[in-house]
């Protein structure tokens, strides 16, 4: 009986003693841990890898590291050769400020701001005296849409590309060197570049003056004007490279663990916020949740979570619209069962006022139970319910697989040259990979989880007066927006439209591409009635919107 009594007495000290040889023990892994992932992050954001840009050599050189800490790590190649699954990105036609130039009477014009070639234009330089009265043979002509625009204000059936086309094909049959293209009116002509577009070009340059340049460098219009044009576009394309490695436990299911490598070069693509030149890092967007990837790879070798495999993608392409996701679904590498998908992205920024974001809680019934049994004692969480978003969860997502995304949120070094690594918060970093292991353990014994589609948020990348509440598919490579999905309560769905339309025409706004689509949308307030034109399938329809 005492031996009984003594032994109770020693219970408490010896759960205790046990509870501090796992904190001891835990502490000790995470120190390796944290040591890790700020060496991973190190190398992804040096100025060597000279910003990740898809389609670079920075890009591959994180591409070959990221392969051989999977190799390293134990698992095996499911790329389609090795680890690498290589893809095309297709960029369609583009031209350069080095390549293209356009002067008037000794005045330089700014391409874009000023001019662009149309995608038929000839790749050719010439000069010559002109005056928009006069067509010489041998000379430069100028063509005024004001007057077609006018005509077919009213006709649905108009294309202004065919006008132009027509025109420009006429000029170089009788013998005009170039054809510059303006309008002198107020009247909305549609008049875009379209990269997409893969007309023949012609042998002469055409090009066209915005209303605001024609306005300031053609004020007379029986003037004579000395011109330099020189104008080069190319069909370019860049490849592509997603890491794909594969942790198998025989289980009939896998896990989906994602992050993307891939981050803005120099900001060449437009989408840095303090201007091209300099390399932009990338440290937490998104060395953090490449790093914490890798990281996953060494750690999940010692799960006791086996009810499930675990196949592992670096996602290159998601700063140009999830292109390395969405081509992993389209042509996955592996045959597998997919169970669920965690994406980290952006989860190195961590503090408790700002807290971790986890999005896609509404995408499985399941992800209630398993939060309502799993917390961190060393994280302050939010939760979103939201599958879509910004990031690679969401091309799973509309794919119906549950989703999780964990995202420490936006800072002022988002998208910037100065996202470096001595910013991260590498301890609160290592914190989050220990609370996604406890999920997924948490989730072990819970079979293939059910799907439940969410209220989904429109991606946008500028604020805009008014939207359709569509989510846009980057990866199209025609005339027009197609969409991969609408979301929730939101005009697009109250009108009828559905994933995969492609839109065409807002009231008397055409449009080529998704950022053109939002230039359209900018001449909208809420209230305002309109017409959208689509296609869907062979067919185009024309709906009627009022923005809300």
């Amino acid at each position: 009986m005492k031996k009984f009594f003594v032994a109770v007495m020693l219970l408490p000290l010896l759960v205790t003693a046990q509870t501090k040889k796992q904190k001891k023990a835990q502490e000790k892994a995470d120190k390796i841990t944290i040591a890790n992932v700020e060496a991973h992050v190190k190398y992804l954001a040096d100025d060597k890898l000279e910003g990740r840009r898809t389609g670079t050599a920075g890009e591959t050189l994180a591409m070959h590291y990221i392969a051989d800490q999977f190799a390293k790590n134990g698992l095996q190649p499911k790329g389609t050769n090795g680890f690498i699954q290589e893809f095309d990105i297709n960029e369609g036609k583009q031209f350069d400020e080095k390549e293209n130039s356009f002067s008037i009477n000794d005045h330089q014009l700014q391409l874009k701001e000023d001019y662009f070639p149309l995608p038929f234009s000839g790749n050719t330089a010439i000069s010559g005296i002109a005056s928009p009265g006069l067509r010489e043979k041998g000379e430069p002509w100028f063509f005024d849409v004001r007057d077609i625009v006018a005509e077919n204000k009213s006709n649905p059936h108009f294309d202004i590309y065919d006008a132009l086309l027509k025109e420009a094909k006429i000029t170089a049959t009788k013998g005009g060197t170039a054809l510059i293209v303006y309008n002198s009116s107020a009247e909305t002509d549609n008049i875009q570049f379209n990269r997409n577009d893969n007309t023949a070009a012609l042998s002469l340059p055409v090009i066209f003056i915005q209303h605001k340049a024609a306005e300031k460098y053609l004020e007379d219009s029986t003037g004579t004007y000395d011109l330099a044009i020189k104008t080069s576009l190319k069909q370019q394309s860049r490849k592509a490279h997603n890491v794909v490695g594969y942790l198998n436990f025989n289980a009939p299911t896998t896990v989906i663990i994602g992050a993307h490598f891939d981050h803005l070069g120099y900001g060449e693509d437009a989408n840095s916020l303090d201007g091209q030149g300099q390399i932009h890092n990338g440290a937490d967007d998104n060395a953090s949740g490449t790093a914490a990837l890798i990281e996953m790879t060494r750690l999940l070798q010692h799960t006791k979570a086996r009810s499930n495999n675990y196949l592992f993608i670096a996602f290159s392409g998601e700063e140009l619209g999830l292109f390395g996701s969405k081509y992993w679904l389209e042509k996955p590498s592996v045959n597998i069962v997919p169970n669920y998908m965690l994406n980290m992205d952006m989860i190195g920024r961590y503090s408790p006022d700002k807290k971790l974001t986890i999005g896609g809680y509404g995408t499985s019934p399941v992800w209630g139970q398993v939060f309502s049994n799993t917390s961190s004692a060393d994280l302050v969480v939010k939760f979103d319910s939201s599958g879509s978003g910004p990031s690679d969860h969401a091309s799973f997502y509309r794919k119906d697989i549950p989703v999780l995304f964990f995202f420490t949120n936006s800072h002022p070094d988002y998208h910037k040259a100065t996202d470096d690594w001595d910013k991260i918060n590498y301890k609160g970093e290592v914190a989050i990979i220990d609370y996604i292991s406890n999920i997924i353990e948490a989730t072990d014994t819970k079979g293939k989880l059910a799907f439940t589609k969410t209220r989904d948020a429109e991606m946008k990348s500028v604020p805009l007066p008014v939207t359709l509440g569509v989510i846009p598919d980057y990866g199209f490579s025609g005339t027009g927006m197609r969409i991969d999905g609408v979301s929730k309560g939101k005009t697009g769905e109250r009108i009828g439209l559905q994933a995969g339309d492609v839109l065409l025409q807002l009231g008397e706004y055409k449009f080529v591409d998704v950022m053109t689509y939002m230039g359209a949308l900018k001449n909208f307030k809420k209230g305002d009635k309109t017409t959208l034109r689509i296609k869907r399938g062979d067919k185009e329809m024309t709906f009627n919107v009022e923005f809300q």
